[in-house]
């Protein structure tokens, strides 16, 4: 399945910098966790301060809970949390307490109906 997630960064050009530099050197126990939680592909756009996550998960092993609790409960995948939210921020639309905020798929190619 594949997820597409919004969230926002501080608008601050180093901020910005030092955070791509992270993605380019993420930490080994964040990707093993990506991996162990059933995500297969993970890419991450951004225009500006505006980020946008496309997640391909293999549906029988992800579940979004379970991801969030081994989240909250290893201290090194919340030490990566905690550090990526100093340049992260809620988007206008995200509600209290959220992070990355799920987006809306308002369009297909493989579903239009053609002539």
């Amino acid at each position: 399945m594949r997820h597409c997630l919004a969230l926002d960064l501080h608008d601050d050009p180093a901020l910005i910098a030092e955070y791509e530099r992270h993605h380019r050197e993420v930490w080994p126990e964040v990707l093993q966790h990506l991996r162990t939680q059933g995500v297969t592909e993970l890419e991450l756009f951004r225009i500006g301060t505006r980020l946008v996550m496309v997640m391909e998960t293999d549906d029988t092993r992800f579940d979004a809970d379970a991801m969030a609790r081994a989240e909250r409960d290893d201290p090194r995948l919340r030490a990566w949390e905690d550090l990526m939210w100093t340049f992260q921020k809620a988007t206008p639309w995200t509600p209290p307490g959220v992070k990355w905020t799920p987006m809306t798929s308002i369009f297909r190619l493989s579903d239009a109906v053609s002539d």
